[in-house]
């Protein structure tokens, strides 16, 4: 039996956030159509298609991975969507950044040849972006909010290493440069 979803309004751009980017946000049916986009968005992306004879789905996000270089930057542009919401509900940054976040891992997914595009298709991060408006809109916002302040602090105590490993590689080299030149 062949399981259909239900059919997706179509949502009015301007809808997701006032088309000067001033002013207040929408509110009322707006806001609706606003959060609509952006289930929209995850929909399309990441799970408009379900693969023959699995429960494993797909969207558009691993297919515009294939096209180099535009394809990634097309997909993270459409996810954008999902973090205009976020802006608009007044999220945390923390919780934005995780949302950027998300998008930058998928694109780093993308950037690798056809692997990356099949781990695309498990990562979905237009859904987990949803999924973290959803929580945060359906009164979960501390575990939010607490979650992407962790999250963020590991990835800063991550680059930092990263950072000053390879500040010490850069130093090393040079040190090692140095005794060769001056014997």
């Amino acid at each position: 039996m062949s399981r259909r979803s239900p059919p997706v309004p179509e949502a009015k751009i301007d809808a997701v956030l006032p088309p000067d980017g001033q002013g207040p946000a929408p509110t009322g049916q707006e806001a609706r159509d606003a959060a609509e986009a952006s289930r929209i968005v995850a929909f399309w992306m990441d799970e408009f298609l379900r693969i023959p004879g699995t429960n494993i789905r797909l969207g558009f996000d691993p297919l515009l991975g294939l096209v180099p270089v535009a394809g990634g930057l097309l997909s993270a542009c459409i996810s954008l969507v999902v973090v205009a919401e976020g802006v608009r509900l007044q999220l945390p940054a923390t919780v934005l950044g995780r949302m950027g976040w998300n998008i930058l891992i998928n694109e780093i997914l993308d950037s690798v040849p056809v692997v990356g595009d099949f781990l695309s298709v498990f990562f979905r991060s237009n859904s987990r972006n949803l999924a973290l408006i959803n929580r945060w809109k359906s009164g979960e916002r501390k575990k939010v909010h607490r979650g992407s302040r962790i999250m963020l602090t590991g990835l800063m105590v991550l680059l930092v290493a990263l950072l000053g490993a390879w500040f010490f590689f850069w130093i090393s080299v040079f040190v090692w440069a140095w005794r060769r030149i001056v014997g």
